[in-house]
């Protein structure tokens, strides 16, 4: 993500800021020229501000901003709990957002193209006892649980799940994910070397997943998966890889953003962090990796340092980067 700067008195802003710390200036994310700035008499503010939900400029002659134009169901906002957790939803789904338009991805609401657009519902269950909606994707619609937003709950499911690595946006990112499967190697030309890489997606995905969280853990998916739960299915796999790259591309955004470099002593020069590139924009997966690896041994390091787990709990084995390859092809081919 990238760091902004006032446009009335130059002082450093955020992406969710909606005032300037420093002068009192209102601010507004601006879609089109993907920064924040401020506000003048042509611009409306996104409809979801009044809810303290979006910082973000209403699309011309529009209600809603680019991002909440994709929202086709929220919660019932007439309970308190559903607005605090919907906010925090929305805060993750406008970053999934931002990187979806930096990669020149269409964003369409499903309102506008039934069979290519993308749409959320965001569903609470009925009886918070019972864990009834499940968050998914099906045919261009995303579904999120609203408890996923509950850090105890999620917390909760990541133990459940044993998941070491479970995010909101990790959520957002894996189930768009699926949604880019559909628009761009379903059917397609890249359909064969998708099932080379990452196996014959026809197999019976209920039975896939039932098996997955049948089975015991025995490691047996390490160097050939990113995670545990891509080897429970070909389109998992590909979700967990495409959520993994835009993890990547966003995170060296930022790193370049704070101007951070990496550059350890032990044992030789070791690897440097070549933070001078724009990641959403480079074409060689390679540097995009020569920059990653030395970053998450740094970010890993001062987690250890503050007694916390690692923040980058994984492996990057050849297998997966030969998928982390296919996504990056696959976003680029099309991009604006």
């Amino acid at each position: 993500m990238r760091l902004f700067e006032c446009d009335t008195c130059g002082s450093l802003l955020y992406f969710e800021n909606t005032r300037c710390e420093t002068c009192g200036a209102a601010l507004a994310f601006d879609p089109h020229v993907l920064r924040l700035r401020s506000p003048d008499g042509g611009d409306a503010l996104c409809a979801n501000a009044a809810h303290g939900a979006c910082n973000w400029l209403a699309e011309p002659g529009q209600a809603f901003c680019r991002a909440c134009r994709l929202n086709r169901t929220i919660p019932d906002l007439t309970a308190d709990a559903h607005v605090v957790l919907w906010r925090r939803l929305e805060t993750a789904k406008h970053r999934a957002v931002y990187s979806l338009m930096r990669l020149g991805l269409p964003l369409t609401p499903k309102t506008e193209s039934p069979e290519a657009g993308l749409a959320f519902d965001f569903l609470a269950d009925p009886d918070p006892e019972f864990r009834e909606v499940m968050t998914g994707h099906a045919g261009g619609v995303v579904t999120i649980n609203i408890a996923e937003a509950d850090p105890v709950e999620r917390e909760r499911q990541r133990d459940t799940m044993a998941e070491p690595f479970r995010t909101l946006l990790g959520h957002f990112r894996h189930e768009v994910g699926h949604w880019v499967w559909d628009l761009r190697v379903k059917d397609g030309p890249a359909l064969a070397e998708f099932r080379t890489l990452f196996g014959d997606e026809t197999a019976d995905y209920a039975q896939a997943l039932q098996a997955h969280y049948d089975a015991p853990d025995d490691g047996a998916w390490r160097g050939g998966f990113i995670s545990r739960y891509a080897a429970s299915h070909p389109w998992e796999d590909w979700a967990e890889c495409f959520a993994h790259y835009l993890h990547m591309v966003d995170a060296l955004e930022t790193a370049y953003a704070f101007g951070l470099r990496s550059r350890p002593r032990a044992g030789g020069d070791g690897a440097r962090l070549a933070a001078d590139f724009d990641p959403y924009a480079e074409q060689e997966l390679d540097r995009i990796l020569e920059a990653w690896v030395p970053l998450t041994v740094a970010v890993n390091s001062l987690n250890r340092s503050m007694g916390q787990a690692d923040l980058y709990p994984f492996v990057l084995s050849d297998a997966v980067v030969a998928k982390l390859g296919f996504v990056h092809r696959i976003v680029r081919a099309e991009s604006l």
